[in-house]
């Protein structure tokens, strides 16, 4: 595995040209709305803020009456305003920052919005992947790296499986047309394996991204 701050892409989401005999299957960003609701959790922030300034204006008409109630309300809107924007614009520059490549040979995860890093993941050190699928078609896969590989969480972040903290999964998040994203990344996965032990494997259930877990190498561990 890879890791490289570049300023200057050789090629479109890659730190360098694909070598000759490397094929591009698919290439893609994340959806930066559905990240704004399932990374970002913009929802649940908007909500708390609500909450905070219907508690502020109720308190404050029982005591001073209704038009201090309104301003008072009104000198907390900015500030709800600015962290439910915020949200809102850290999941559109993740999205335009982000590039995921996968080939026959490897899985490439370019991200970062300051510090830009290439995650450079040959097949033959994904153990498994699991898929989320949402209401939309977009959804999440997460990445069962093979024993002694180890990725920080703190680097990963967004584009990480949610409290893995000790054992960090990459995860490639809000990825649309998710289904078909991850039966190529399936059938890529399985052509990079050896061919005895992927006859001798069995799918395992997901441990919590459902619907499905394909496990594809001898290294992954039962969920």
């Amino acid at each position: 595995m890879n890791i490289g701050e570049h300023e200057f892409e050789a090629a479109h989401g890659l730190p360098e040209p694909l070598p000759q005999g490397e094929r591009l299957l698919w290439q893609g960003r994340p959806d930066a709305g559905t990240l704004a609701r399932e990374a970002m959790h913009w929802r649940p922030l908007a909500l708390y803020f609500a909450v905070i300034l219907a508690w502020r204006g109720v308190d404050v008409a029982a005591s001073a009456g209704l038009w201090p109630a309104v301003i008072a309300v009104a000198g907390l809107l900015p500030l709800a305003g600015f962290a439910v924007g915020m949200a809102w614009c850290l999941a559109i520059l993740v999205a335009r920052t982000t590039v995921y490549t996968l080939t026959d040979k490897r899985l490439v995860l370019r991200i970062g919005i300051v510090l830009s890093l290439t995650f450079n993941l040959p097949l033959r050190q994904i153990a498994s992947a699991g898929l989320r699928r949402g209401g939309a078609g977009e959804g999440d896969i997460a990445l069962e790296l093979v024993a002694g590989t180890r990725i920080a969480y703190l680097n990963l972040w967004p584009h990480a499986r949610p409290w893995r903290l000790k054992e960090p999964q990459p995860m490639l998040r809000a990825v649309p047309e998710v289904q078909r994203v991850a039966a190529l990344l399936a059938e890529a996965l399985k052509a990079s394996a050896d061919p005895q032990a992927v006859a001798r494997m069995q799918p395992s259930p997901a441990e919590a991204l459902p619907p499905i877990r394909v496990a594809v190498r001898p290294e992954a561990r039962a969920a």
